[in-house]
Order: structure tokens, then C-alpha cells, then sequence
């Protein structure tokens, strides 16, 4: 077990590149199995999940190689349909697989998956999306299973526009026969990235990015080459570490379209950003910043997974700020742990009201993989010493998050328990 141990007070100054996205290439991975032939993701992060999702899709049969930042999936040789209960513990992006093998092989069966404990996500509108498909899809012991019936194609309304249930619908109805309609789609860039990797293989979708996309179904998806879009979410983290430490950070391969959400709400409180060539700079200004409120929402929403780190920098900012969180219930996991620092946070069921104060070094540790580099970030604007346990948390989504602190001169070590 590893600590990062955190000398705050330093403001950040250079240039940092934001990997690839964690949250589109789990999806994309998946999605691969539905490939007759091979598929090259490029931009792949070195991420924990990534290392999971390729232990699933071996045991399912599939070759996976990586080189560098290189990773080739050859699914001509998937054979097994069902992926075992220990596996599918270690991730919450393995019930994508779901929709994968049901797409390619008519039958699939998937344990309940894991991951972050930040509240309730369950599979309701995947399994009504299955259905709405033709597939008979049944719960039992921790498991789904799923196995084609009348498979054709249906419209299908989510009653909510959720991230996962879109992504394994996408995929389940790429080769049904006839045209499916999502309406209430979601409209992450992640999903637009799917899209055009599954499109790419030869699937007939059109939609991605809007509240509805349609689907013509195919016969056969061939192989790919793909390149995986950047993290907007490692972006926004970045982003913040520059404003908690008053510094002036060069972003690379950050896409000012995907981050306008944040890159709104950071303005708003004070922070210069700037878009060039290449990505963003962002300039902090300290004490300076002024205090807002802040609703999580669904893409174009402010997301939740930069609630966390937000909620880190508004403990520093004088005044009185709010922050809402309409999409898990347990995401304010972290308020105890700032409390440690001195952040005055009160919470009120969903709702966290946060008045700014200087926040002093602590060992805290990390509930979860946002909750983890919020925790960061606020010992890069704290004083004194801050150690950060749980780690393997923040490996879970973040490609050597303080290697790329230590380029922009943070004072971080990381170091065995």
C-alpha cells in the first residue's frame, strides 16, 4: 500500500499532457469484442481499470497486447460468455460487456459489478433496454444473463439519461436486425467516441452527442484502428491544481469543447483560462477568487466527477459557496476527509455548503478515485504536510498523477506504507 506524501504552499508552474480517456476506452474495450477482426486502440492510459477490463476480455477468450500506449485486442477467438463474479467486482465498466457479447453472440452472462461505492447505479434501463431488443434477459444470485429471443430493433426512452445504460444499448442493437431509437439519450463526448469507434468497425449509428440516436443494425463488424479522445476529467483536475495552487499551467491535448462546463464554472470564480493551438492555459490568481455554487448534472451539465476537486478549491475560497449533487447520493464521502484539513463544510442531505477558510496539511485517506484527487489537490493548497492514503483508488483513473504534479514542480513523493 503507497501514500503520496504532499508539501503544499508551491504554486504549479509548466507543462502537463492529459492521457487518454479512461471513461471512454473502458466502453471502447468492451466494445471491441464485437469485432470479427482486430481492433488498435492507441492512447490508451496505464490506469488500473484499463489492466481489469483486459483481464476480462482474456478470460473471455480475447488476445490482448499492449505496446506503450498501444493496445491491440484480437476477439476473433472469444468463445466464453460469461465472465465470473470476481472479476466483475473489480469494476463497474465490466457490465458493458453485457451489451458487447449479447451484440456479437446473442447471449451474455454478467455478474453485478463493483467499483466506487459513490451510490446506487443500478441496471434497471440497461435490462429495459435489453428487452425493448428482444433479448430475454434474467436476474438471479448476483448475476445477469441475458440470451437472445426475437431480437429486433425497438425505440427505446430512458427515463434518465444515463451514461452506461446508453453505451450497452449502443452496442446490443449495433447488429440487430432493423432501426433502434435511444431518445433521452446521454451526450458525453465518451458516447460520441464510442460511436465513432463501433462506426469505424462498419455499424450504422447516428445520434451521438444529441438526446437521440438511432441505429440501423449489421450483419458483421470488422477490425479498427482507433485513437481514444483525451481525459476531460484528468483535464479538469489539472485545471483545478492550478487554481488551489495560484499557478500558471500549460494543459496539452485538453479539448476547450469537452471542458466548457468547467472551464465556465472556473472563470466564474476568478481563474484566467486560455485556449492555444494545443490545448489550454490556465493562469491562477490565489487569494483572489470569488465564491459560487455549483449543480451537478448530465453532460452538458457540470459533471459529478469534478464535484470532489471543485468542492476542494471552494475550501480555500473566502466566502460562502454551494454545491448540489443531483446524480449519486454518496458522493460528499470526501467532506470528512477535508474536515480533517480544516475545511468548514456542512452537509445537508445533497447539498454542501462550504465556507472558505485556509486549509492546514493532514493524513487523510481516499474513498474513492475522485474523492482521492480531491484530496490532492487540497494538500497542494494546504500548509504543512499532507499524506494521502489509498491510492489504488486514484490508480484507477489517473496515469502517474504525481509524476505529472512533479513536472509542474508540485512537492509530492509517493512511498510505501
Amino acid at each position: 500500500m503507497d501514500k503520496f506524501i504532499i508539501q503544499g504552499g508551491t504554486p504549479l508552474c509548466g507543462q502537463v499532457r492529459v492521457s487518454g480517456s479512461k471513461n471512454a476506452t473502458l466502453p471502447i474495450m468492451a466494445a471491441s469484442i464485437l469485432s470479427c477482426g482486430e481492433v488498435i486502440l492507441n492512447e490508451v492510459p496505464q490506469l488500473e481499470d484499463i489492466t481489469v477490463m483486459s483481464e476480462a476480455l482474456e478470460l473471455l477468450g480475447a488476445a490482448v497486447k499492449r505496446e506503450k500506449d498501444t493496445l491491440i485486442i484480437d476477439g476473433r477467438s472469444v468463445s466464453n460468455c460469461a465472465l465470473p463474479e470476481h472479476i466483475s467486482r473489480r469494476m463497474r465498466a465490466s457490465n458493458l460487456l453485457m451489451g458487447a457479447l449479447l451484440g456479437r453472440f446473442g447471449q451474455a452472462k454478467v455478474a453485478f459489478p463493483g467499483g466506487c461505492a459513490i451510490g446506487s447505479r443500478p441496471m434497471d434501463l440497461h435490462i429495459k433496454g435489453f428487452r425493448s431488443l428482444g433479448y430475454d434477459i434474467s436476474e438471479g444470485y448476483g448475476f445477469l444473463e441475458g440470451q437472445a429471443a426475437n431480437i429486433h430493433g425497438q425505440e427505446i426512452l430512458l427515463d434518465i439519461p444515463s451514461v452506461g445504460a446508453t453505451e450497452n444499448i449502443m452496442m446490443a442493437a449495433s447488429m440487430v436486425p432493423g432501426t433502434t431509437i435511444i431518445r433521452n439519450a446521454a451526450r458525453e463526448p465518451e458516447i460520441v467516441d464510442l460511436q465513432n469507434f463501433i462506426n469505424r468497425m462498419g455499424a450504422k449509428i447516428k445520434g451521438a452527442g444529441l438526446d437521440t440516436i438511432r441505429i440501423e443494425g449489421v450483419k458483421r463488424l470488422g477490425g479498427v484502428e482507433h485513437t481514444v479522445i483525451p481525459d476531460r476529467i484528468e483535464a479538469g483536475t489539472y485545471m483545478v491544481a492550478a487554481a488551489i495552487s495560484g499557478g500558471d499551467i500549460w494543459i496539452t491535448d485538453a479539448l476547450f469543447e469537452h471542458l466548457q462546463p468547467i472551464i465556465a464554472k472556473l472563470m466564474e470564480i476568478g481563474i484566467e483560462i486560455i485556449p492555444w493551438s494545443e490545448g489550454l492555459r490556465v493562469v491562477g490568481r490565489g487569494c483572489r477568487y470569488l465564491p459560487t455554487d455549483i449543480k451537478t448534472m448530465p453532460y452538458p451539465g457540470f459533471p459529478t466527477d469534478m464535484q470532489p476537486q471543485m468542492m476542494a478549491l471552494l475550501s480555500t475560497v473566502s466566502g460562502t459557496s454551494v454545491i448540489v449533487e443531483t446524480i449519486f447520493e454518496n458522493r460528499f464521502m470526501h467532506v470528512q476527509e477535508l474536515r480533517r484539513m480544516g475545511a468548514d463544510i456542512k452537509v445537508e442531505g445533497r447539498v454542501a455548503i462550504i465556507k472558505g477558510n485556509h486549509l492546514e496539511g493532514a493524513t487523510v485517506e481516499a474513498s474513492d478515485l475522485r474523492a482521492g484527487a480531491a484530496l490532492v489537490l487540497a494538500g497542494l493548497g494546504a500548509w504543512g504536510e499532507t499524506q494521502v492514503l489509498g491510492l489504488d483508488h486514484i490508480d484507477r483513473g489517473y496515469e502517474n498523477m504525481h509524476q505529472k504534479l512533479q513536472q509542474l514542480g508540485a512537492a509530492i513523493t509517493r512511498k510505501s506504507v
